[in-house]
Formats: C-alpha cells, sequence, structure tokens
C-alpha cells in the first residue's frame, strides 16, 4: 500500500499521527481535527522545504484516534518528547509554546498552564502548539482528576469546588496525602502510564470500600469509568507494548508486528499465512496468503523459511516499510529457520521472537533460555491473541484449497 493509499484510508476523526520514513523511524508527529485531512495537507505540493523533506522521506503513516482534538494535543506533546521526530525539532526547542506546571513543592500542588522559564520544585509538561486547546484538554482531564489551579489559597470553598473540579484543600475537604495522590494520577494520565493508574485507582477504590468509605468509592468508580470512556486513552495496549519492547530487549516498541503460521496435512494443500497488528489491533488489510511452492513432505521449518523469505524479499524490494517486531508460531527451530532468511536478505537487525505452544514459552535471539510468562500476563496474552489469529488465517485458507482440491476447483 503506498502512501497516497495509507492516507486515503485515514479516518476523518480527530487524532494523533505518526509518518514514519522507511527504516520505521518516526520522523513526524502531529495532532489533528480531521487526520485525513491534516495529513493530506503535508502532500498537497507546500514550497516548504521542511514539508518538501517530510514528503520525500515518508514511507507510512500510523495513527492513533482520540475523542476530540483537544485531547490529541496532550499526546501529541507526550510522544514528541518520547521520540523526538526530526521534524518537530522547532517545536521541541520553541519556549514561546505554553507548558503545562504542577507546583510539586507545595503542600498542595497547582496545575496551571504556564509561560517562561524553568523552576525548581515544579514539573512541566509540554510545549503544546495550541493554548486555546491545552486549556479545552484540561477541562476534559480536570472532570476526571480535580485539581487546584488558585494562585493563593482562599479562605473558603470557591466555584470550582461546586462544580467539582477542586476537591477544596482550602476548607480542608481533602488531606495532604490524599491531594498529592490525585496529583500523582495527574501525572501518570499526562505521560500515558495508562495500566499504573488504573491499578492504583482499583486498589484506591477497594481500600475505601473496606473502610466503609462507600461514597469516596464511588468517586474513584465514576473516575475509572470516565477513563475508560475517552477514546485517546488506548492505555491497556500501549503498555503492554511497552511491556513487550522491555521485556523481550526489542530495540523499539513494536507499534506493528507481524505474525507467521503454517498448516497443512501431512504435508497436502500446504500453506502459509501472515497477520498484522497495529498497536495491539488486527490491521486486515495486511494480512498475506501464501501458497507453499518450494517445501514439500512435511518439513515445517523448510515452509516458514519459504514463506517469511517471499514476505521480505518483496518488501525488500519494493522499498516497503518494514514491521518492528516478526513474530514465528513454533520454538527455537523455527526462530532460527525465520531469522536465517533475514540474514540472507540482508535484514538481520530486525527483531524476531517465537512462542512455542506446548507451554506458552517465548523465544527470543538475544536470551539462551525461553522466557516463560505467568497465565495473567498482558504481554503473553497479547502474543497468544495474535499468534491465535495467525493460525486461524492459516487454518481457514488451507480448508479453502482442499474444499476446492476435492470439487475439482482451481
Amino acid at each position: 500500500m503506498d502512501i497516497k493509499e495509507k492516507i486515503r484510508n485515514l479516518p476523518e476523526t480527530a487524532g494523533v499521527y505518526l509518518i514514519k520514513d522507511r527504516a520505521g523511524e518516526i520522523i513526524y508527529i502531529g495532532k489533528a481535527a480531521s487526520l485525513r485531512k491534516r495529513v493530506a495537507s503535508h502532500f498537497q505540493g507546500s514550497p516548504l522545504i521542511k514539508e518538501k523533506q517530510l514528503r520525500e522521506k515518508s514511507a507510512d503513516i500510523e495513527y492513533i484516534s482520540t475523542g476530540s482534538e483537544a485531547e490529541a494535543l496532550l499526546w501529541e506533546a507526550s510522544l514528541i518528547k518520547e521520540n523526538q521526530p526530526r521534524y518537530n525539532v522547532s517545536y521541541r526547542d520553541d519556549k514561546s509554546y505554553p507548558l503545562l506546571k504542577i507546583t510539586t513543592g507545595d503542600k498542595f500542588p497547582r496545575v496551571f498552564i504556564y509561560r517562561g522559564k524553568k523552576e525548581k520544585n515544579s514539573l512541566y509538561f509540554g510545549p503544546y502548539t495550541d493554548a486555546a486547546l491545552l486549556k479545552e484538554a484540561l477541562k476534559i482531564m480536570r472532570k476526571v482528576f480535580p485539581y487546584r489551579s488558585c494562585k493563593n489559597l482562599p479562605k473558603k470553598p470557591c466555584l470550582y469546588y461546586a462544580l467539582r473540579l477542586c476537591p477544596a484543600p482550602c476548607a480542608n475537604k481533602i488531606g495532604e496525602a490524599d491531594y498529592k495522590l490525585r496529583i500523582r494520577e495527574v501525572c501518570l494520565f499526562l505521560e500515558r502510564k495508562g495500566r499504573v493508574l488504573e491499578n492504583i485507582l482499583a486498589r484506591e477504590m477497594s481500600d475505601k470500600a473496606g473502610e466503609r468509605k462507600f461514597e469516596e468509592a464511588a468517586r474513584i468508580r465514576d473516575q475509572i469509568t470516565a477513563l475508560g470512556n475517552l477514546k485517546e486513552l488506548r492505555f491497556g495496549k500501549d503498555t503492554t507494548l511497552r511491556e513487550l519492547k522491555k521485556l523481550l530487549k526489542l530495540k523499539r516498541i513494536p507499534l506493528r508486528i507481524e505474525a507467521f503460521d503454517i498448516s497443512h496435512i501431512a504435508g497436502r494443500q500446504a500453506v502459509g499465512a501472515m497477520v498484522s497488528f497495529y498497536q495491539g489491533i488486527p490491521d486486515k488489510n495486511n494480512y498475506r496468503r501464501f501458497k507453499i511452492r518450494a517445501a514439500s513432505g512435511t518439513d515445517d521449518l523448510c515452509m516458514m523459511r519459504e514463506i517469511v523469505s517471499r514476505r521480505y524479499r518483496r518488501l525488500k524490494d519494493e522499498n516497503g516499510l518494514l514491521p518492528d517486531l516478526i513474530f514465528i508460531d513454533g520454538g527455537k527451530a523455527h526462530l532460527e529457520a525465520a531469522y536465517g532468511e533475514l540474514k540472507v536478505l540482508g535484514l538481520s537487525k530486525l527483531d524476531v521472537v517465537s512462542l512455542a505452544k506446548e507451554e506458552e514459552r517465548i523465544y527470543t535471539l538475544k536470551r539462551k533460555n525461553p522466557l516463560k510468562l505467568p497465565r495473567d500476563s498482558r504481554v503473553l496474552q497479547l502474543l497468544e491473541r495474535i499468534r491465535d489469529e495467525a493460525h486461524r488465517f492459516a487454518i481457514t485458507y488451507h480448508k479453502r484449497l482442499r474444499k476446492k482440491s476435492f470439487l475439482g476447483v482451481g
């Protein structure tokens, strides 16, 4: 799929988009009220040098849908800080953009929009490109995590308390420890550390219920519900992919994973299948099927070598975008068979792992012994889901060929 077709397939919803080069590196990150329209504007012949260079180097576009452009603004700044894209340099360095400041040195930290020199005893998030959108985003966030924004604590609760946008530390409606926990939750929200945040809220709700503080437990329950309703908070998948990168010592967060499986009965109607997952979600437009050509008999390793070779030889010839992670259904031998073909193609730097069915052990090239994760591990559950989808896709194709053979078709 070429870049123009990828743009046509983008949704007309708000979100954050990530433009990648042929090596899979993120070179630009932006936000949009309409992803399709905004990304298309980069490819409409602007004479600006930066836009020309961006067009020349672009090979792929990925995105995260959000509920609004204001919500996208928060994740844009976080992703830019994390990835440092080449063509966002001026945005990162320009001190004229607003920041979000949290006065962590205060007894009851204040959260507000700030411009100026960074000071000690405060946390800063941003910069953000649009002050008006930032204000709108904070309104959304503040409904979930009420906080203090006033410069000086008043003597009695203000309108924000009546609107449930501030917990009123000024009137001792919340203690210092509970308020600072609230601020920690705000920080986790801004850092996109969703799984940690969900766990903290769940424990807090359980503690309050155990203390028979049911009204406070209900408030935390509503926070959890509100988080789940925000479309941009794909925390579970995002956090799982980060854990996957860390556990398997991958070179980058595996946003795009391509997984391979084979299917046959005693070597007959042998087929291979490849499924593609983007951000933990099936990307069915990029699924591929293979009729086994060279391998004969029941040599699964030879079949695996064939389909891996065919997939990445073609991508290499067409200058296509390579995945962040290649995932093989099988054990150590299957992993080594696939990696051998990648080396032949000059693609040995690609990360590749495998998952053996019997005991669900994960094999990597960097570990001498396989990795065995607990059954409730989100990383294992993600890999199992991808493996099962590759198996389903391969079996479906195999059955189709068997049916055609039985009917004498094709």
